[in-house]
């Protein structure tokens, strides 16, 4: 099973639906809020370019948004 970390807030519809889907799915993530975590938000954005939320880690690839199609080829769903 590859590493899946999520980047995420408390406040965002997606970052819920992304985590839900792994949660369907069995699979084991791990989660930074960077509403909060400071030092994980300016990680997130270094590893993206991104300030957006959700940034989905998934082994060496890195996924804005929740792009289910996507998510679900990199997971081998």
């Amino acid at each position: 099973m590859q590493n899946v970390t999520i980047y995420s807030t408390p406040s965002c519809h997606f970052c819920h639906l992304a985590k839900d889907f792994f949660t369907a799915n069995g699979i084991v993530y791990t989660e930074y809020n960077v509403a909060s975590d400071l030092e994980k938000r300016k990680e997130m954005i270094e590893k993206s370019g991104q300030m957006g939320v959700p940034v989905i880690v998934i082994g060496n690839e890195i996924t804005i948004g929740f792009d289910k199609p996507k998510i679900a080829k990199l997971l081998g769903l």
